[in-house]
């Protein structure tokens, strides 16, 4: 394993920039996930650091070496892609072993038989190795593809978004297996996602990446409790951030700057409003409850626009109520999406 480094990387594709100057370090044993939505550039990045694009300006370091003119097969990384990519008419052991067995990293035997069944076993799919790839389920035929990228203990395995072809049961089943693996085997990896889910779960730390910039990186606390703009705001949480005009707050204190205020679900407090409105408060009405079983979700009008908050199922309230809505812990944006502190 190893340190990665890109310093000012740039890459464009004609007149479209999809990477802008990107600097950021993974470290040595580092799981950090890059969110963003589709066309942020994320996978991008990730072929960058394999070789596979050649950036435009800036460099890519491993371990301190510049690499960013040589090809991918001299550079110590894997890649796994959203497809499963095997080999079909190869045994899960034979797909285990390929990359050990290429001419350019010729293992002995014994060790290929070593190493693919010490990672067969932390991927649990040690009973699958005399098994063809056709014979595997979904999830079975990720954990192969994932144990070929790490069969070799690259510097970095790169993974974009392996996850997502996968039904809900199997991605929360292979996120928990998938942070573990890393856990056991201190790998460095690089994963990119659109799925906050993914993100929070996984990451040690999370770059938010909007139109190739890399808006924020931090722990996956800090970039849901004080998020850098509007844009890092809405990637985090479900359902998602409320954003709401200073005047329906009026009588709230906030920087001079604010003109946004943002709460998360958890952050706001309803209680029912008695005789309509209520001294130095702001009111709205429900207009739809979400039963989740251990939790609601509250669906309110205020001042023109819908805001949702998560309330106790034993609170009593229905649609039609008037409530009262009182801000803990806000968070203040200013007119152009940027935090006013």
């Amino acid at each position: 394993m190893a340190e990665i480094a890109l310093s000012q990387v740039t890459k464009r594709f004609g007149a479209n920039v999809a990477i802008a100057e990107l600097s950021l370090t993974i470290a040595d044993g580092e799981f950090v996930v890059l969110l963003g939505p589709t066309g942020a550039g994320k996978t991008t990045a990730l072929r960058l650091i394999a070789g596979l694009e050649s950036p435009d300006a800036g460099r890519v370091l491993i371990d301190g070496v510049d690499v960013t003119a040589l090809p991918p097969a001299a550079r110590d990384v894997t890649f796994v892609f959203q497809q499963y990519s095997l080999y079909p008419h190869l045994s899960v052991f034979d797909n285990l072993a390929f990359p050990l067995r290429s001419p350019t990293r010729r293992t002995p035997e014994p060790e290929v038989k070593r190493i693919v069944g010490e990672v067969a076993g932390l991927l649990r799919i040690a009973d699958k190795l005399d098994n063809r790839a056709t014979q595997l389920s979904g999830g079975q035929m990720q954990r192969v593809a994932i144990g070929r990228a790490l069969v070799r203990r690259p510097a970095i395995s790169l993974m974009d978004e392996p996850l997502s072809s996968l039904d809900a049961k199997l991605r929360s089943e292979l996120r928990v297996e998938l942070k573990r693996i890393q856990q056991d085997l201190g790998a460095t990896m690089l994963y990119v996602t659109h799925d906050q889910t993914e993100a929070m779960t996984l990451a040690s730390r999370i770059g938010v990446i909007d139109r190739g910039r890399l808006v924020q990186i931090g722990s996956p606390r800090a970039i849901y409790e004080d998020p850098a703009d509007t844009y890092v705001a809405t990637r985090l949480g479900s359902p998602g951030i409320n954003l709401m005009p200073r005047a329906l707050f009026a009588h709230i204190d906030a920087p001079a700057t604010a003109e946004v205020i943002g709460a998360r679900t958890e952050h706001l407090a309803i209680a029912r409003a008695k005789n309509g409105a209520v001294t130095g408060q702001s009111t709205g009405k429900v207009t739809w409850i979400e039963r989740l079983g251990d939790q609601n979700h509250l669906h309110i009008a205020m001042g023109g626009q819908q805001i949702v908050s998560l309330i106790d199922p034993d609170e009593g309230l229905s649609v039609g109520d008037e409530v009262a809505v009182n801000l803990q812990r806000p968070l203040f944006f200013d007119a152009d999406g940027q935090r006013a502190r």
